[in-house]
């Protein structure tokens, strides 16, 4: 028998919140640190990072670890599209002005 898996359920909210969350922090924490590699990838860095958390928990739901019914498709789509709201909002707002000019850079404008 097939267990009900419906795409509209609670867990997938919670599955897209915590790798939306995830991907945050990890793109933080990769943005602040000195080596220059980690901040210019920082986007990319925290994305795989959550979702290679989302994998984990994945694998442990399949092995039996939580109280789950397995791994599920479903969860992980939903944990993709958590990554991906987060990377666009954080590279929406890394291409603002305002953020270029509160880290020193102001734009250019030529008077000519």
């Amino acid at each position: 028998m097939e267990r009900e898996d419906p795409w509209l359920a609670p867990d997938k909210l919670y599955h897209v919140l915590f790798c939306f969350s995830l991907t945050i922090f990890f793109s933080t924490l990769a943005s602040l640190s000195r080596y220059s590699f980690l901040r210019h990838h920082a986007i990319g860095l925290g994305s795989i990072c959550s979702l290679l958390a989302g994998a984990a928990k994945e694998a442990a739901d399949e092995l039996g670890y939580f109280r789950s019914a397995g791994a599920s498709v479903k969860d992980a789509v939903a944990d993709v599209i958590g990554v991906l709201i987060a990377s666009f909002a954080l590279s929406v707002f890394s291409c603002s002005p305002r953020a270029s000019t509160e880290t020193g850079q102001a734009r250019g404008i030529s008077l000519v």
